[in-house]
């Protein structure tokens, strides 16, 4: 079902299981990309709800692969997951909003679809 998948692009292992954890535990269904390449074919292969993207990714910054998501799904809201702190002002101009690393993930894409 489109309306509960939900991409996760997150190079931390440690981070990707405890996203994971949550937002399965409150009914997405998640599916896991460590590099901005995988997230790509995923969004190619996959309707999805939302994107969490890190922008720290071992192959690309996140604003590039923002970029090439909207280019594939446009209506996709993609969302800045990151801990940056005071650079987060800055980076969030990228994307359709953000979700710090710390905060709790359960209802960040409840109301995406209007």
């Amino acid at each position: 079902m489109t309306d509960t998948k939900v991409l996760c692009v997150e190079h931390h292992p440690e981070y990707m299981e405890a996203l994971k954890y949550m937002l399965e535990a409150v009914g997405y269904e998640v599916m896991a990309a460590a590099t901005g390449g995988q997230a790509l074919n995923i969004m190619r292969d996959q309707e999805v709800l939302g994107v969490l993207l890190e922008y720290d990714l071992p192959d690309a910054a996140g604003s590039e692969i923002r970029y090439e998501m909207k280019r594939i799904r446009p209506e996709v809201p993609v969302l800045l997951f990151n801990g940056v702190g005071s650079q987060t002002p800055f980076l969030v101009r990228f994307f359709d909003s953000y979700l710090r690393n710390t905060e709790r993930p359960e209802n960040v894409f409840r109301d995406a679809d209007g």
